[in-house]
């Protein structure tokens, strides 16, 4: 069996990410309302938006995650949210997550950010022991927090 490799996403593997990233969102027990357009402007695109990974052994994508930049400007610190870590089912439990993980955080600190956040849901105690095994720790309730929609 091939190695797993961890690199920047292309635009060949856009369809595969998105049925990945529906497959997320079901989890979640949630609709995915992006398209492979939106997908495509938001990490290939002219400004792209995320930095996405995936995970690939045999050219078979197994697993992606999506990484958001955040900023705390007060301080000049550049920080970034992993946004999505999945991993296919077929491939839960080789360790996949947290070679993932690794390669978000080398991602992360190559664009110069000082720190990494992520969210759990608060019953995902499976994921939550990935990310303290993985020397994330535990923040405070943030908040209150606000947001405005724009049509």
């Amino acid at each position: 069996m091939s190695s797993i490799t961890i690199r920047p996403v292309a635009a060949p593997d856009l369809p595969a990410v998105l049925e990945m990233i529906k497959g997320l969102a079901a989890h979640h027990e949630d609709t995915a309302a992006v398209t492979l357009s939106t997908l495509e402007r938001d990490v290939m695109g002219a400004a792209p938006w995320l930095t996405v990974l995936v995970a690939e052994q045999g050219k078979v994508l197994l697993g992606y995650t999506a990484l958001c930049p955040m900023a705390q400007l007060q301080f000049g610190v550049r920080g970034m949210d992993l946004h999505h870590l999945f991993v296919s089912p077929q491939a839960r439990g080789l360790g996949l997550s947290k070679q993932l993980i690794d390669a978000s955080i080398a991602a992360a600190k190559d664009q110069g950010c000082r720190y990494m956040t992520v969210g759990t849901h608060p019953d995902n105690v499976t994921a939550q022991g990935i990310y303290l095994a993985a020397g994330f720790e535990p923040l405070d309730g943030i908040g209150p927090r606000f947001r405005i929609k724009f049509d």
